[in-house]
C-alpha cells in the first residue's frame, strides 16, 4: 500500500529530484500554461502544494500537486499535475487531507480518456468542460 506524504514548501529543493521527471511528464498536457521551473517556484512560495505517495520503503511512486481555490461556497482542492501511479486506496488518503484541509470538492483538468479513467476507477463526474480561445 502507498502511503501519503505532504512535503512542505521548506523541503522542495530536497525532493525536487525525487518527483521532477514525474511532474514533467504531467505537465506536457498543460497546454504551456506554466513549465516544470516555474512549477518548483509555485511550491516553493506556497501557493501549490507537492503531495507524494511512498511506497513500504519510503520511494516515492507518484507525485501530484494542488492548487486550492476558495469560493464563496466551497473549498476546492484543484489537481494540477499527476505523476506515477495511484489507486483507490491512495485516492481516498487524499480525499482525507482535503476534508481536514478544509476543502469540500477536488477538481482537476484532464482529457477525455483520463477523465473517463478517474470516473471509473475514483469516482470522479464531469462538472463541465473547460474551453479555451488563445489571442
Amino acid at each position: 500500500m502507498l502511503n501519503l506524504r505532504i512535503v512542505p514548501s521548506t523541503h522542495i529543493q530536497q525532493t525536487w529530484d525525487k518527483v521532477e521527471t514525474m511532474l514533467d511528464s504531467a505537465l506536457a498536457h498543460s497546454a504551456g500554461e506554466y513549465n516544470l521551473d516555474q512549477l518548483k517556484l509555485m511550491l516553493v512560495d506556497g501557493k501549490q502544494v507537492l503531495l507524494v505517495l511512498v511506497d513500504e520503503a519510503n520511494k516515492i511512486e507518484t507525485a501530484f500537486t494542488v492548487e486550492w481555490i476558495n469560493h464563496p461556497n466551497h473549498r476546492i482542492a484543484f489537481l494540477t499535475a499527476i505523476g506515477g501511479k495511484t489507486d483507490a486506496s491512495s485516492f481516498n488518503q487524499f480525499k482525507e487531507w482535503v476534508k481536514v484541509n478544509g476543502g469540500t470538492k477536488i477538481q482537476g483538468a484532464a482529457f477525455e480518456s483520463v477523465a473517463r479513467l478517474w470516473k471509473r476507477k475514483l469516482g470522479f463526474e464531469n462538472r463541465y468542460i473547460i474551453v479555451e480561445y488563445a489571442l
